[in-house]
């Protein structure tokens, strides 16, 4: 799953939203007198990516690519975000931009509790509005872009996300299908590890 995805299955709490965004950047790494939230976010970021890997509609969804391909699970996990972004209604009890902003103008105000390297992925992320990019094809497209900015040349001679998007684009149907069935067996599972109090903004 990517970042919106993340920052929803959270419990409803700023620290816990930012940590289970940061895992990925951080790799998982939690900074010193990091408080308890911070230490859980980390902690389902990472039991999420594992039920997401391993789970049978995720699996159909990357085959629906083709057999072979690098970055089938990095293009996977990006369309799952503009569907849970088109599906959020279905998820969640709070629109979507009041979701995101409320989510930009609380991390904003937490960016000096946290370390430089920390800040620094967190500002980009506000500051660029990444959040509110996921609402069309056109703007997954970009998001396939933003990755392959970042390959390195070695990897990009094998594989890019841009050539995905074609594939993404007839597939979308079914790839919509797959992702209607995996997202409330994700949220069973993780809920297990959350005080239920904190996660109203579910509407599963």
């Amino acid at each position: 799953m990517n970042w919106i995805a993340h920052i929803f299955l959270s419990e409803y709490n700023i620290d816990f939203q930012i940590a289970n965004y940061l895992a990925d950047p951080l790799k998982g790494r939690v900074w010193e007198k990091a408080n308890e939230n911070i230490k859980k976010g980390m902690l389902i970021h990472k039991k999420i990516d594992a039920y997401t890997d391993s789970h049978e509609k995720f699996k159909k969804s990357k085959n629906r690519l083709g057999e072979k391909g690098l970055l089938k699970a990095v293009v996977m996990d990006l369309t799952y975000d503009y569907l849970l972004t088109k599906n959020w209604d279905k998820f969640c009890n709070i629109p979507q931009k009041e979701f995101l902003d409320t989510f930009h103008y609380n991390a904003k105000k937490e960016l000096k509790n946290i370390p430089q390297e920390a800040s620094f992925y967190l500002k980009r992320l506000i500051e660029h509005e990444i959040l509110h990019q996921y609402n069309s094809l056109e703007e997954l497209q970009i998001a396939f872009n933003r990755v392959d900015y970042k390959l390195s040349s070695k990897l990009k001679s094998r594989d890019n996300c841009s050539r995905y998007l074609n594939i993404v684009e007839k597939n979308i149907k079914g790839i919509e299908e797959d992702f209607l069935l995996f997202f409330p067996d994700i949220c069973e599972e993780i809920k297990k590890d959350f005080d239920k109090s904190k996660i109203k903004h579910w509407k599963i």
